[in-house]
């Protein structure tokens, strides 16, 4: 294995931590990363709660979704989810999908996230909905096949989120430590419209001070990631 690899499943370890101690992830939920010497492949851990996952528990799964090693452990349903926004999004390196309590209202009304703080900018000017109903009527709500995980990703297009349908949410970065800071912003900024929808109509930020506060610099990034590392 090289240090390249060793270091990237390492940190996909403390993002799990990470994401679950921020209330991102629960006992269910994943994020992935991007193999960094095969683009075409992806880590993931066994199927486990996200606060539990050790460094043992990273698998490494290809392209159609089916775990390299590791034969006979539990593998999460939805690995699809990763596999699919992986193929037909090359820029995206890291994924991760949750049913946060702060996003979940507007999964079950139908009403928009918008960006309404500083980095909620890294959410984008348009979070769009995935209504699986719209190509296998009613399921289970699970994404559990390379048709429907393809569906998801066709719904995401190029946006930085999508919403799921009385699900929860998918989010993608170019980076494993940017995904965690985008997914752990992005909840927050649910947190903060949910409230100040009870006061009142929210406008969320405009085209200009999105596209300039979601230029958060590496070293801010670092600076989170460091702190949240900790206490996980």
């Amino acid at each position: 294995m090289s240090p390249e690899e060793q270091t990237c499943r390492n940190e996909l370890v403390i993002a799990n931590h990470i994401l679950a101690n921020n209330g991102v992830l629960d006992a269910f939920g994943h994020v992935s990363v991007r193999h960094p010497q095969h683009p075409e492949r992806f880590l993931l851990a066994q199927s486990k709660a996200p606060e539990l996952v050790q460094a043992d528990d990273i698998l490494e799964y290809d392209a159609d979704a089916v775990p390299l090693q590791g034969a006979g452990r539990p593998q999460y349903s939805e690995r699809f989810i990763h596999s699919e926004i992986y193929r037909a999004r090359p820029d995206v390196q890291a994924i991760c999908h949750h049913h946060s309590p702060a996003v979940m209202p507007f999964c079950v009304a139908g009403v928009a996230v918008v960006p309404v703080y500083q980095h909620g900018a890294l959410i984008g000017r348009h979070v769009p909905m995935w209504d699986s109903r719209a190509d296998f009527g009613d399921t289970n709500l699970l994404v559990t096949n390379s048709a429907q995980g393809a569906s998801l990703a066709r719904a995401l297009d190029d946006a930085a989120m999508v919403l799921m349908r009385h699900h929860g949410a998918t989010v993608v970065a170019a980076g494993l430590r940017a995904l965690v800071f985008r997914a752990v912003a992005a909840c927050k900024n649910a947190e903060i419209q949910y409230r100040a929808m009870a006061l009142g109509p929210v406008a969320g930020l405009t085209d200009g001070e999105i596209e300039m506060a979601a230029k958060v610099p590496p070293a801010a990034i670092d600076r989170a990631w460091d702190l949240w590392a900790r206490d996980a």
